[in-house]
């Protein structure tokens, strides 16, 4: 199945070109679940108290505007994780009203696992 037969959600968007944006995480450093809340208290202004787990990510999102993310090399993006890291990663994006932008060289291969965890 492409993103074709079934198009990936408005808030979402992949792309080979990076947006000059805030709130930029760099995937190769998102591997693991946590390194991703590593470095997305590095790169999104987070609260110091932030727990660095899927609940405290959402609460600390839902406080930000604009709820706009950038990940570049996006295709490392949980990769070594299970698939349902990677699912309950963007269903939280998805319900906190976040704008992402996915960079990536291989936007064809990122859609396949997009489209397989949504």
């Amino acid at each position: 199945m492409t993103s074709a037969d079934r198009p990936l959600p408005a808030w979402l968007t992949v792309t080979t070109a990076a947006p000059a944006a805030a709130g930029t995480l760099d995937g190769r450093a998102c591997c693991t679940r946590a390194a991703f809340f590593t470095e997305a208290a590095r790169a999104l202004p987070l609260p110091p108290y932030f727990g660095r787990n899927w609940d405290a990510l959402y609460d600390s999102l839902r406080d930000l505007t604009p709820r706009a993310l950038t990940v570049t090399d996006a295709e490392h993006l949980l990769a070594d994780e299970p698939p349902a890291q990677f699912a309950a990663l963007l269903a939280l994006l998805g319900d906190a009203r976040c704008t992402v932008t996915l960079v990536t060289p291989a936007p064809a291969a990122l859609e396949t696992r997009l489209l397989a965890a949504l």
